[in-house]
């Protein structure tokens, strides 16, 4: 049999992440839902959004909170910063322990946001546990830092998406990906919308603490 050059395709280190990322980006679409629609014009996982409501609320522009926003980029860094600590703590363990124990984190501090959504608590304890959830994920998706899959932000999956696309004279890489990340936004933001508007705040965050829980109990990886 002659020999060629072609080597196999590599396989993916990671064949599971994709599938797990683009699951929790469906619930960012929910959280963001949830939070601007419903807490106060604040965002729990994009702090851009959060840095530019600062600065209209800084200059008396109706409708946008100051407090909540900067409750909520707190929480978000605190989330962040435990999310280096605890991959530190998992560096010598196997990867799928540290993805399934960053997962059942962000579902148990998004179920104490669920009982406080159905019990009426105060918007600030729910901006918090949101987003010390989206500071936990956000800091994790980072260091996994799966191409066009950061769960909660679009805009460098839609520059690719553009950039690189044949109309720019590129050749579309990983385009199926790059849509299926704008898509999964999109459906989550709608779908939790319309719960908001017709349900509040409760069903919303009990679906989306299901969606990772269910990522958490179903996650499996070869590490």
């Amino acid at each position: 049999m002659a020999l060629t050059d072609t080597a196999p395709a590599a396989k993916p280190a990671h064949p599971a992440l994709p599938g797990a990322l683009a699951v929790l980006t469906v619930v960012s679409g929910f959280l963001d839902a949830v939070s601007y629609l419903g807490l106060g014009h604040v965002f729990t996982a994009n702090m851009t959004g959060n840095v530019v409501i600062i600065g209209f609320a800084a200059v008396g522009t109706p409708g946008f909170s100051v407090t909540g926003s900067l409750v909520s980029l707190a929480a978000f860094l605190a989330g962040s910063v435990c999310a280096g600590r605890v991959e530190r703590f998992h560096r010598e363990r196997p990867h799928r322990v540290w993805v399934r124990t960053v997962l059942a984190t962000e579902a148990l501090l998004l179920a104490a946001a669920t009982a406080a959504a159905f019990a009426s608590a105060p918007t600030d304890l729910m901006i918090a546990l949101i987003a010390v959830a989206m500071g936990l994920r956000n800091g994790t998706v980072r260091k996994l830092a799966v191409p066009d899959l950061t769960t909660t932000v679009l805009t460098l999956t839609l520059t690719g998406l553009a950039s690189e696309s044949s109309l720019a004279g590129g050749t579309n890489p990983r385009v199926g990906r790059r849509s299926l990340a704008v898509v999964a936004m999109l459906a989550g933001a709608a779908a939790g919308a319309a719960l908001v508007n017709s349900h509040g705040l409760g069903w919303p965050m009990l679906i989306s603490t299901a969606l990772v829980a269910a990522v958490a109990l179903g996650y499996r990886d070869r590490r």
